[in-house]
């Protein structure tokens, strides 16, 4: 069994372990893929193997992946990647002797035994292609080449940092480059040079200063009968040489021309046995006809783009390549600039035909396009059928023997295509379009997007001139992403620039600063962003523009399915069909698999649309708030119908509270923008209960600074609600997400004017919060009697509410505070009431502080067993809701009742599992980081002292003190 590129995969070993490096980073298990994490663990992964069998010191390979500038957490941060990827690639039971990672102090191995590396079978793929050349076996040396090419799927270790790997990209490479070199020598020793010339071609334009790569390719021109090209390229090299680096041509290119000028047969084609002895046959003379237009220049950002165009074709058919892209991403200019590039290698003509798919002028019909190319061609002296049918049997039969390369700018669909390609093998149709057309056989398929920051900059750099730009860096860049990359918006930003020399790039922007004005400022002459994009959506049918219109009013930026179904009140098969033909025609973009987005200037275009339909703009706006706002509560510790005020609880479309949040977590950094995006437009009353319903979805997270900017947008917007609990709410949860930020000043500040507003309008709902909120800020800073007054009273106005959550809140807290009085028993009976109301609310995470507290106490007074029960529950209900802090808390502790029921060793392991997932949290959103990093060694210092292993628990205690120190102000 073969995975890309021909690697084998599993080798007849049901459990055999394979590595590619010539690629992506891939791994197989018995012919199963390997979920090797992401590109930093896969770079650790990597440095290893490029040393197979080597121990490798941490230093070593902190020094590979992090190129000298160590993170923070030094050694630390090797085992929390070495230990995912020992679990990912081991089978299962594998102890850590066993391990293809083992480890020993300061060093990491990879162990190659029973272990295949792709690299390894390139080496004997390629050795064996060596030997049956040196020993005369060319074709069979031709196709041991082929085989090993075949084994890079790629760049290889693509994308992976650090220097070890760059270095060893760049060996690998250049060992791509030297196998092809031998594999099309094999083909001009074979006597069929002419197969050679394209690749050779392609290899040429790519490192134009490699002598090894033209001294092959002149030897390849003169087999093919090229013999005054082959002498003209040496000359072009040594022009480039002496510009470019100062020196002459190398010895062996210096030989080859030589051999070439006295047409030295042996030495360039090898023995005559196994060689063409026919002489190469030269087409007879013809005039070339060049239709291309001028090229625009300076193309910046499409290197890679215009290497895949310029590629070599399949030798003997019409090769197909197509470019699409948004309205004014530059696919013109590409598809002109790589046929320009590859016009030396079609001497029977170079030809161009707008279509004018997306166009005020009349498009071009297929008919009118064959009339006009074959008169190019001089193919046509009278007048010509206007029968489709009989003009491209014409046109057909005109090009059989030639070698065309034809462009067709602005296509609209395959229909208008097909009858204008040519016959003759060897042709190449270069195709740019706004749709991608699906349906068109292609050989290659270029997707354009906007330029990249860094190269929107450059282009606008070479507009208004280097002086303009790098006096106002910041409104460059501001300006770049306003024209969101889009080189049509740069072009016509810079052209206004250049047309008034008084404005300022940072005038420019401010006059950019509005949707409105943003489009506006984008047209000069005849050229306008807003015509481009209107173009492309007059050309959709009817519930195209229609969802086209909706998705403008998509309140974040990347959206999936459900959002855009939402929206549309239309099932989900029926909108992803839309969504998608929207992405064929390059006005949506895939940003990731079940992810949508438009570009910015295309979604101010479609908000501009929608809002020419107000009532329809309206009801899709508010869908997708309604679904944010489902979703927000569903996950939140009050659930769905705990929420006082507001829209009753819907059929929101998903399963359950986990799920919920999973699509939540899903739309990453852009939930802030949803209230944000509801505030701007009017949404007041939605900004704030959705706003309210993150804030228990953005604590658990431990992103607090969300929670607070969430908040923050709405209250602002709270006197626009006609829902006058918000100015009361999103103050409670202003001071509940301080809390949890040890802010206790600013938290009580917001809390009491909670308490203040709750009494005054008689709110018994947010007032309980409030108490329960003081109570914990209270405790927190040490004023228990104030914390156990507040809390006796939330606890009873819960009660009367019937509220289970804030019951089992307060009552958590107020247990917490007869705790810290060693009032044991108050405290259990505390936690057992709170237990009781959690249980009736069903949240996990409730249970599990509950399970937890209780257990302390246990724990205290020597109850080992009962700790062990409730640790353990809670151990269980953090692994269901992913609470990391709950999970490390609960390990360490029941690691102490482990140790207390005498079992150190137990102990020890669990203390170990509490710190692997602490690694898990991050020291810059989670306060009690440090705290909880200090309370795992410490506990497990103990438990070593238990089993005797003095020497590892005085290294724990000396890591609580450095902890402690480098907290220390």
């Amino acid at each position: 069994m073969y995975g890309s590129g021909g690697f084998a995969v599993d080798g007849g070993t049901p459990q055999g372990l394979r590595v590619g490096l010539l690629g992506p980073l891939l791994a197989w298990r018995g012919g199963t893929p390997v979920d090797l994490g992401p590109v930093r663990r896969q770079a650790v992964f990597a440095a290893l193997v490029l040393r197979v069998d080597t121990r490798v010191s941490h230093e070593q390979l902190l020094d590979d992946l992090w190129d000298g500038q160590v993170p923070g957490s030094g050694h630390k941060v090797l085992p929390s990647h070495v230990h995912p990827l020992r679990k990912a690639l081991d089978v299962t039971g594998t102890g850590p002797a066993e391990s293809v990672i083992r480890s020993g102090k300061g060093w990491y191995s990879f162990g190659g035994d029973g272990v295949r590396l792709d690299v390894t079978e390139l080496d004997e793929r390629a050795g064996g292609a060596r030997r049956a050349k040196v020993s005369g076996d060319l074709g069979t040396a031709m196709d041991g080449y082929s085989e090993a090419l075949s084994l890079f799927r790629g760049e290889p270790l693509t994308g992976l940092p650090g220097q070890r790997a760059q270095a060893e990209r760049r060996r690998l490479l250049e060992r791509r480059l030297s196998l092809r070199l031998e594999r099309l020598e094999c083909l001009v020793l074979l006597g069929r040079s002419a197969e050679a010339l394209d690749e050779l071609a392609a290899l040429s334009t790519s490192d134009p200063l490699n002598e090894s790569v033209l001294a092959l390719r002149m030897r390849a021109l003169y087999g093919s009968g090229r013999q005054a090209e082959a002498l003209n390229s040496f000359q072009g090299m040594r022009g480039r040489l002496r510009d470019e680096l100062g020196v002459d041509p190398g010895e062996e290119l210096r030989r080859m021309y030589d051999a070439v000028l006295h047409q030295d047969d042996e030495r360039l084609l090898g023995p005559a046995t196994g060689r063409a002895t026919a002489p190469a046959v030269r087409p007879p003379f013809r005039r070339t006809v060049n239709d291309l237009p001028g090229d625009a220049g300076h193309l910046i950002g499409r290197e890679a783009a215009l290497e895949q165009l310029i590629a070599p074709a399949p030798p003997g058919s019409v090769s197909i390549m197509t470019v699409d892209g948004t309205a004014g991403v530059g696919k013109t200019a590409l598809v002109v600039r790589a046929a320009r590039e590859l016009s030396d290698r079609y001497p029977d003509g170079c030809l161009f035909v707008d279509l004018r798919a997306h166009s005020t002028q009349r498009r071009q019909v297929p008919e009118r396009a064959l009339q006009r190319l074959l008169r190019s061609l001089g193919a046509a002296t009278g007048e010509l059928p206007d029968d489709l049918e009989e003009l491209t049997a014409v046109w057909r039969a005109t090009t059989s023997p030639l070698r065309l390369l034809l462009v067709l700018d602005d296509a609209l669909d395959a229909d208008q295509i097909r009858p204008l390609l040519p016959a003759g093998a060897g042709s190449r149709v270069l195709v740019a379009g706004r749709r991608r057309l699906a349906e068109l056989d292609a050989d290659r398929r270029v997707t354009l997007e906007p330029l990249e920051s860094g190269d929107a900059v450059s282009l606008l750099t070479h507009i208004i001139g280097e002086d303009r730009t790098s006096s106002e860096p910041e409104a460059t860049r501001q300006l770049v992403g306003l024209c969101d990359g889009l080189p049509l918006a740069l072009r016509i930003a810079g052209s206004r620039l250049q047309n008034r020399g008084a404005w300022t790039v940072e005038y420019l922007v401010s006059r950019m600063a509005g949707d409105e004005d943003r489009l506006g400022e984008l047209s000069v002459g005849d050229r306008s962003v807003e015509t481009a994009f209107r173009l492309s959506y007059d050309q959709l049918a009817p519930e195209q523009q229609r969802g086209f219109r909706a998705l403008g009013m998509a309140p974040t930026v990347e959206f999936d399915v459900l959002t855009a179904a939402t929206m549309l009140d239309g099932p989900s098969h029926d909108t992803e069909r839309i969504l998608e033909s929207l992405v064929d025609t390059s006005l949506l973009q895939h940003s990731r698999p079940g992810r949508y987005r438009l570009h910015d200037l295309v979604r101010v275009h479609a908000r501009r649309l929608a809002e020419g339909a107000p009532a329809e703009a309206a009801a899709a706006r508010r869908a997708a708030l309604r679904l944010f706002l489902d979703a927000a509560r569903i996950t939140s510790d009050f659930g769905p119908a705990g929420f006082p005020t507001g829209p009753e609880p819907a059929d929101p479309p998903f399963k359950n509270w986990q799920d919920a949040e999973h699509w939540l977590d899903a739309a990453g950094g852009e939930l802030a923008d949803v209230v944000g995006h509801a505030a701007a437009l009017g949404e007041a009353d939605h900004a704030c209960w959705i706003a309210e319903a993150l804030v228990d979805y953005f604590v658990r997270q431990g992103r607090y600074h969300e929670s607070q900017t969430v908040l923050e947008i709405a209250l602002t917007h709270a006197d626009e609600a006609t829902d006058g609990r918000m100015a009361t709410a999103l103050r409670n949860c202003l001071g509940y997400t301080g809390v949890y930020q040890r802010r206790y000043r600013r938290a009580r500040t917001s809390i009491t004017e909670a308490l203040d507003l709750s009494r005054h309008r008689g709110d018994p709902f947010e007032e309980a919060r409030a108490l329960a909120a003081l109570g914990a800020v209270d405790l927190s800073v040490g004023e228990d009697d104030r914390a156990i007054r507040h809390l006796t009273r939330a606890v009873d106005l819960a009660r009367t509410l019937r509220n289970d959550w804030i019951a089992s809140i307060a009552l958590v807290t107020l247990g917490l505070a007869h705790q810290f009085r060693r009032r044991n028993e108050e405290a259990l009976a505390c936690f057992a009431d709170a237990h009781a109301h959690a249980e009736r609310d069903g949240r996990p995470r409730v249970l599990g502080r509950t399970l937890t507290c209780a257990a302390d106490v246990h724990l205290r007074l020597g109850h080992y067993g009962e700790a062990r029960s409730r640790f353990r529950q809670a151990v269980e209900l953090g692994e269901q809701v992913g609470d990391v802090f709950l999970c490390a808390r609960s390990l360490t502790r029941l690691g102490t009742a482990e140790r207390g029921e005498g079992n150190p060793g137990a102990a020890v392991a669990l203390h170990h599992q509490a710190l692997l997932q602490h690694q898990l949290l991050s020291p810059l959103t989670d306060p009690s980081y440090h705290w909880l990093e200090m309370d795992i060694r410490s506990r497990l210092g103990h438990a070593y002292l238990a089993t005797g292993r003095v020497p590892e628990a005085r290294r724990q205690f000396q890591a609580v003190l450095d902890v402690h120190e480098s907290r220390s102000p």
